[in-house]
């Protein structure tokens, strides 16, 4: 059975396209099928595949003029696929507003193909607004990005009021798979006092692989690769792989 998770914030900057790009990459190489899935019009997830040539992509699935089939595409990580993104993504946060059932849309068009996944890897904007209440209203739970600096709690109970409200209307079995520690620097004091505040509040909730600031995950998106194939060995790409199996551990020691 397929699991649907969505890397979400509405505050930008914090990781969450470089966490969606580098766990699915990661979850791949651990031999599960993943789909990785850019809802956001930046279209940062798709670039960071390499990937320019769009014929059909999210916009094309969330406004349901192709089959999500149609829309996915091979990537060059092994065990990942993509539905991309471009800028024509921006039109159906307009576009949708009119249409019966509008947070369902993306939900409805992913039922042909879930069940070809072990999981599901949503990239969501960093707003709240129609394209990624269609995420969380399709996602089974959601993973928030929180960087280790002075405003990381700043918006956090926006988004949490967010996902209390489509628990209550949209998608009642929605889920927080957990806070992740991102942009975490050692030398820096504040970088621990966010931790501890995190941890405090949180508690369980927060996962226990904490992503440390690192100049190669930065530069592989400009290369058009995830962080295993850029460099396998930096301190990045060993963070996301026990991030991966912290998630595998979870989801499946538990089912």
């Amino acid at each position: 059975m397929s699991k649907i998770i969505a890397v979400a914030n509405q505050k930008g900057g914090v990781g969450k396209t470089t966490t969606s790009v580098n766990l699915s990459a990661c979850l791949g190489v651990l031999e599960k099928n993943i789909l990785l899935i850019d809802a956001d019009p930046q279209a940062n997830a798709t670039s960071s595949f390499g990937i320019n040539e769009i014929v059909n992509g999210t916009y094309q699935c969330l406004e349901h003029q192709k089959n999500a089939i149609d829309c996915i595409q091979k990537s060059s990580s092994p065990n990942v696929d993509i539905m991309p993104a471009q800028l024509d993504l921006v039109a159906a946060e307009l576009e949708l507003v009119d249409k019966e059932s509008r947070e369902f849309m993306l939900k409805e068009a992913l039922n042909a193909v879930k069940n070809n996944y072990d999981y599901i890897i949503i990239d969501c904007a960093p707003s709240l607004g129609l394209i990624t209440i269609n995420a969380l209203t399709t996602a089974d739970s959601v993973i928030i990005p929180i960087q280790c600096e002075y405003f990381a709690l700043e918006g956090l109970g926006k988004l949490m009021n967010t996902i209390k409200g489509i628990q209550n209307i949209q998608n009642p079995q929605l889920d927080i798979e957990g806070l992740l520690l991102t942009m975490y620097d050692s030398r820096l004091r504040l970088s621990n006092l966010v931790i501890d505040e995190v941890k405090t509040h949180f508690q369980d909730m927060v996962f226990n692989t904490i992503i440390q600031r690192n100049v190669r995950l930065s530069e592989a998106p400009s290369y058009g690769e995830t962080i295993i194939m850029y460099d396998a060995t930096c301190r990045g790409a060993i963070n996301y792989l026990n991030l991966a199996q912290e998630f595998i551990d979870r989801n499946e020691t538990a089912a």
